[in-house]
């Protein structure tokens, strides 16, 4: 896909879109994983204010305001829409809630419970529309505006087990056992990620990241099974409905498994995490492919040489393709935010941190 086809008029006018196009700016767009969250006051006053996750992110003026907060901080390339990846589940007849330092629940667990159980209510995606629609209306025309869904093999492993775990071993353990009945599974979270991309691409969203945050817990088969092809056919049938806006794919963890990923899904641009050797990937990865990635988190919250470091190295990595400069994996609650205005005066000033 060439910036001409997703653009109009000149490209340089949304650049993070131009990059995902195939441009090559001097400088690298930026926008930073979870970068609407609780390393920002005005986002933990909001949150407080509104009693808790879920509440918030079905209340769409709070979670366009979300959504604008670093913007209007730091003045990012790109803007993620705010809300979880779980909604999926949620529309497809779970029920979802958070405990108060625990995370999300669902239930049924479909461990013990078959999908048939569920009654899918696709309402419950029409706030994230919502908020999509109101944040549309007040973004910077020059910032990119990014939708999200998690991948059909981290979906799974939640529905599976009811809550998150270390090693999602419920999930594997049925892939592995009954494969036909987690085949069903996934076909369906497939079915209903497409329609929630589509319905935030309708609202006002120009590029979609699928989140496959647990890839790295899977067999080289398992993955090829559970996340390539899965991936694979929600780019497909999205691509169907809506050719030209792009798709970033991030499997955390996959390694050296991210060029088959890269090929066998054929996303637009793939997220690296922190954990890859950014030179191995610009030689290892399909030339041209727009990256996206890999500064690690920790480094950020340390500042300094630390990250200047890593982005000299990032970035003298990937000089010779598309990039967007991102962290690795989602900024942590503990990242001073004269940490993130430095790294944004680095990057696009070469001023010292």
């Amino acid at each position: 896909m060439k910036a001409s086809e997703i653009l109009s008029g000149d490209p340089s006018a949304k650049p993070l879109l131009a990059v995902l196009g195939g441009d090559r700016p001097a400088v690298p767009p930026m926008w930073l994983m979870r970068q609407a969250g609780r390393y920002l006051p005005e986002y933990r006053a909001l949150r407080a204010d509104k009693g808790g996750f879920l509440e918030l992110v079905y209340d769409s003026p709070a979670a366009a305001e979300v959504t604008l907060q670093p913007l209007r901080r730091f003045g990012f390339d790109g803007a993620i829409l705010f809300s979880d990846i779980l909604i999926v589940p949620y529309a497809m007849g779970q029920h979802l809630w958070f405990e108060t330092g625990e995370g999300p629940r669902l239930s049924p667990i479909l461990a013990e419970t078959d999908l048939s159980a569920l009654t899918p209510d696709f309402s419950r995606f029409d706030a994230v529309y919502e908020t999509v629609r109101q944040v549309k209306a007040a973004l910077d025309p020059s910032v990119t505006f990014l939708g999200f869904a998690g991948s059909p093999w981290t979906i799974a492993t939640y529905m599976v087990a009811g809550q998150g775990s270390k090693d999602q071993g419920a999930a594997r353990r049925l892939a592995y056992g009954d494969p036909a009945r987690f085949g069903a599974l996934i076909d369906a979270i497939v079915d209903a990620t497409v329609i929630y991309l589509s319905g935030q691409i309708q609202a006002g969203v120009e590029a979609v990241q699928l989140f496959d945050s647990w890839a790295g817990s899977l067999a080289p088969l398992q993955f090829e099974r559970w996340v390539i092809a899965p991936n694979a056919a929600i780019v497909r049938k999205l691509k169907a409905l809506h050719p030209h806006i792009p798709i970033i794919g991030f499997p955390k963890g996959a390694g050296a498994k991210l060029p088959d990923y890269a090929v066998g899904t054929g996303v637009d641009a793939i997220g690296v995490d922190e954990t890859v050797d950014p030179h191995w990937a610009n030689a290892a990865l399909p030339a041209g492919l727009p990256v996206q990635g890999n500064l690690d988190p920790l480094a950020l919250i340390a500042g300094g040489q630390a990250v200047e470091r890593a982005v000299d190295n990032i970035r003298a990595a990937f000089a010779g393709r598309p990039h967007i400069l991102n962290l690795g994996h989602g900024i942590l609650p503990d990242t001073p935010i004269a940490h993130v205005e430095a790294l944004i005066a680095y990057v696009r000033n070469g001023e010292s941190m």
